[in-house]
């Protein structure tokens, strides 16, 4: 198991809390230093079942500066939303937790963190 995080979020570091109260085995991957490849996100994203806009923090000032809020939500422009997410992590939300079975999820509650424990 893996976990997506940035130290400075509080839904990332309370994520870390439980999986830690839980005894999971897992690795911390800080993204922000630790930048996901194209590639790495494309595998993500599929893991998670979710399009590159669905895990795009589009209220953060880069991602104005971008104008992603105005680009099209359409498979023709998916390689167009990873490239900006690899360019950009600060972009990717956050925390993503990769489970054993192969599957992800975004794990901003503690149910969804939960889950992801249920499947290692």
């Amino acid at each position: 198991m893996e976990i997506w995080v940035n130290p400075k979020c509080s839904k990332c570091r309370t994520a870390v809390s439980l999986l830690e109260a839980e005894g999971a085995d897992y690795t911390v991957r800080r993204y922000l230093e630790d930048v996901p490849s194209e590639a790495e996100i494309r595998a993500v994203l599929e893991r998670l079942g979710l399009e590159p806009w669905e895990i795009t923090r589009t209220q953060e000032p880069e991602a104005r500066e971008l104008g992603v809020g105005g680009w099209p939500k359409e498979a023709t422009a998916r390689d167009r939303w990873v490239a900006a997410l690899a360019r950009h992590p600060k972009l990717i939300q956050r925390p993503i937790i990769t489970a054993d079975d192969g599957t992800a999820v975004v794990g901003r509650s503690e149910a969804a963190v939960r889950e992801a424990l249920g499947r290692r």
